[in-house]
């Protein structure tokens, strides 16, 4: 075994929305999906209270349906400041669903989603599989120290 790893396919998030069919009521029968790459985390992850985002997907892109289905979330701040809206539009030619859905996010929320979203990146991109095959006393895990210039000691004694 080489000990290399080799990450098949790419990683994403899907987030899941729901139109509002009352106070605290959503109608899950009409949800709709949208799938954050690894990027699209790191953009979302970066934004300040005033920053917004947007990014378009269709799902059919290099195919026969493609431009049939399109999906544009838009990530823009609450007027207040105090958080975020998110806005998903699909627009599926192929079922006649023309849709938006709102839902405003708050500072504390989107501190969990960014909190969530750092837990998850190192299993999207493939480094729990290396780190995960390192054990305690392993030769390949201690820092080389053959050369005097190597590590911590040399860097602060500049």
């Amino acid at each position: 075994m080489s000990g290399a790893f080799k990450l098949v396919g790419e990683s994403f998030v899907l987030l899941q929305f729901a139109p509002a069919a009352g106070v605290r009521q959503y109608d899950w029968a009409r949800k709709q999906v949208f799938s954050l790459s690894v990027a699209e985390i790191g953009t979302v992850m970066s934004l300040g209270a005033k920053d917004s985002c947007e990014f378009f997907h269709d799902p059919n892109m290099g195919k026969s349906d493609e431009g049939k289905i399109r999906k544009v979330l838009k990530v823009e701040p609450l007027p207040d400041g105090s958080g975020h809206f998110f806005n998903l539009s699909v627009q599926n030619r192929l079922l006649n669903v023309d849709e938006s859905i709102y839902i405003p996010v708050t500072r504390a929320e989107y501190t969990v989603f960014v909190a969530a979203f750092n837990y998850m990146l190192p299993y999207l991109i493939g480094w729990h599989a290396y780190t995960n095959s390192m054990k305690p006393g392993d030769s390949n895990t201690k820092p080389n120290n053959a050369s005097p210039r190597y590590g911590a000691d040399y860097e602060w004694s500049k």
